[in-house]
């Protein structure tokens, strides 16, 4: 336990400086590093490593993509992703004898997803000039608190389990604190955020109703997130994904729930806005 918070106090520091300099391409350096560890976690677990000129191709596009999110246009994007879709193809041609097309598959889809999710950080980020940091804060704050108050419940109320054959730890108190404690800190945030900004001289509406409705669904799209981590960790016998953050794993250990909560806020965000 005392490994797991001074590890997630230490990643919380590196985060809050990182959403600091939002405006600078840290930004984009950071979600660039962490999507290339993902997908190097990801091929590493599955057994993919081998296959070297597909995982530099994966490499590359997952490194490149947040800086394509953030100075290059759709059209820039698809072209880089069928030029890399093209040489992982005419690879598999070469290694057919090596290489299974359901490795092949999994190679590109996993890259695809998984450096895209990562990617609508940097979306949340430029969405508003004066807002983006803080959706980059709120979305992170959605996928980690309500897993952090969902292990906590757990831990010391939980008796019903929720997914035993997947992840024996869980629970259904530790979900449901995980929800009720994800729209809870939501509300937090915003609202202290809310009269930080107006202190400040901003002037601007905030949508409460929309607050809550964002913190429920993203409550229940972390609990997918994390399952399905915990689904392919079972069925690859690993514990984690990777060593790099005692206590909690490797970068897809942490991140599993972003890749399925940031999408949805970026989605989400685009169309209704909690800040008017």
């Amino acid at each position: 336990m005392l490994t797991r918070i001074l590890t997630a106090i230490v990643g919380i520091t590196i985060g809050v400086i990182i959403v600091l300099l939002s405006d600078t391409i840290v930004f984009e350096i950071a979600i660039a590093a962490l999507s290339v560890m993902i997908v190097y976690e990801l091929f590493s677990n599955c057994k993919c490593m081998e296959f070297k000129l597909h995982s530099a191709v994966c490499f590359i596009y997952a490194g490149a993509l947040p800086f394509l999110t953030q100075f290059c246009s759709m059209n820039v994007i698809y072209i880089v992703a069928a030029v890399c879709v093209l040489i992982m193809l005419t690879g598999f041609i070469a290694y057919h004898k090596t290489l299974s097309y359901d490795k092949l598959c999994f190679m590109i889809a996993s890259t695809i997803l998984s450096s895209a999710a990562m990617s609508c950080l940097v979306l949340l980020n430029k969405m508003d000039e004066l807002h983006g940091a803080f959706y980059v804060v709120l979305c992170l704050a959605a996928a980690w608190l309500s897993d952090g108050a969902a292990y906590f419940v757990g831990t010391f109320f939980g008796k019903h389990k929720l997914c035993p054959e997947i992840s024996p730890k869980k629970t259904v108190e530790g979900a449901v604190g995980g929800i009720v404690g994800n729209i809870i800190i939501l509300y937090i945030f915003v609202i202290v955020y809310s009269m930080i900004m107006h202190s400040k001289g901003y002037e601007f509406s905030t949508n409460y109703i929309w607050t809550g409705i964002v913190g429920l669904i993203t409550s229940f799209l972390s609990i997918i997130g994390d399952l399905s981590a915990s689904l392919i960790k079972r069925q690859n016998n690993i514990k984690d994904f990777g060593k790099i953050m005692p206590g909690h794993g490797g970068v897809l250990d942490r991140f599993d729930s972003v890749l399925i909560v940031a999408p949805f806020m970026a989605l989400a965000f685009e169309y209704i806005k909690i800040f008017y």
